[in-house]
């Protein structure tokens, strides 16, 4: 019996129990069929030569996995690791399992997971897309094969796909105004690609509270980018070479707030003091600074448990269902924030 052989087989368990192999499976599967003394031999017996089920032919014979295939733009990221973390939990609270690819910020290895990721008949996928996604090609073909797919955060806004975001242009809106009504005139916004939903939704939410409070919009405070520490650095220096600096700037993410905030040190301009932050998605590192930088808090958490909640009830459907399009509310936060305490 001591097989030891990691790529053991139904076969082998059968041989020693001078069984059929049909007979194994049925066991294995706890199915009636088996008597329990029989059910605990062959489970001994699996244990003892180290036999694993091979899921990918499971999944092909049951045609359910429960599994779901998880793709993010990356990991090394506070708000990426909390929704990340939020859908695991979920996942195995329902018996469901996770897996996770990251695609880099690369829409070629996006693409990649997805056939990936179908190969090994998951139930459903969930996505957010990367800064440099355009192309919808990968994700018809997923309809196509009738498995259900979520975009969340970052997601693709057409009414085929079910989306779960925060409220990016509201967020943005009441951020901004709530600014403006704390006196702030001047404000330079460091925006996301504008094909992306979040650097759509958040210059819109600039915008339309710049504009009811007839505030000026310069074209070159608008610097259009990515959501990295390196596009804020870039940003900030391009700003620096227009000759005017603003009172505040207003960043997609909070890495692009870092990056601005790197730049300014280098070059001698304080923030806060010299000129204002303020980011949409924060971490709790940045209200340390004393003063602290003010951001809007996105529910990370909370969008992680929704966007599993959605995939699970499309992966557990028995008919395609129409697409839902969900937001999620922010929050301001701006303790101990020089701007909200003049």
């Amino acid at each position: 019996m001591a097989l030891n052989n990691k790529h053991a087989t139904l076969k082998d368990i059968a041989e020693v129990l001078m069984v059929s192999k049909v007979t194994v499976s049925k066991a294995l599967r706890d199915h009636p069929d088996i008597g329990l003394e029989t059910k605990n031999k062959v489970k001994e017996v699996a244990r003892k030569i180290g036999y694993m089920p091979n899921l990918m032919a499971r999944n092909l014979s049951s045609r359910k996995s429960t599994t779901i295939g998880l793709i993010v733009p990356k990991i090394a990221h506070h708000f990426f690791s909390d929704v990340i973390e939020a859908i695991y939990q979920k996942a195995y609270e329902c018996n469901y399992d996770i897996i996770l690819t990251v695609s880099q910020e690369n829409p070629e290895n996006e693409a990649k997971h997805i056939e990936t990721l179908l190969s090994m008949h998951v139930d459903a996928i969930l996505v957010s897309v990367t800064q440099f996604t355009k192309s919808i090609k990968s994700f018809t073909i997923v309809k196509s094969r009738n498995v259900p797919l979520v975009f969340f955060d970052r997601v693709i806004e057409q009414n085929q796909f079910s989306t779960i975001s925060s409220d990016d242009e509201e967020g943005a809106y009441n951020g901004v105004k709530k600014m403006i009504d704390n006196g702030v005139r001047k404000i330079a916004h460091f925006s996301g690609y504008g094909y992306t939903s979040i650097g759509n939704g958040r210059l819109k939410g600039f915008m339309r509270a710049m504009h009811e409070a007839n505030l000026d919009v310069k074209e070159d405070w608008i610097l259009e980018g990515g959501f990295s520490v390196q596009d804020g650095y870039d940003s900030f220096k391009k700003l620096q070479q227009t000759g005017k600096m603003p009172e505040m700037i207003f960043t997609v993410t909070y890495p692009v707030a870092l990056g601005a905030l790197k730049a300014a040190r280098e070059t001698g301009v304080k923030i806060p003091g010299d000129l204002e932050l303020f980011s949409f998605g924060g971490a709790d590192y940045l209200s340390l600074f004393s003063p602290s930088i003010p951001y809007i808090a996105q529910p990370a958490r909370e969008l992680g448990v929704q966007a599993f909640k959605l995939v699970y009830e499309e992966a557990l459907a028995p008919y395609s269902r129409p697409a839902k399009h969900m937001k999620i509310a922010t929050s301001l936060v701006f303790s101990n924030s020089l701007i909200m305490n003049q």
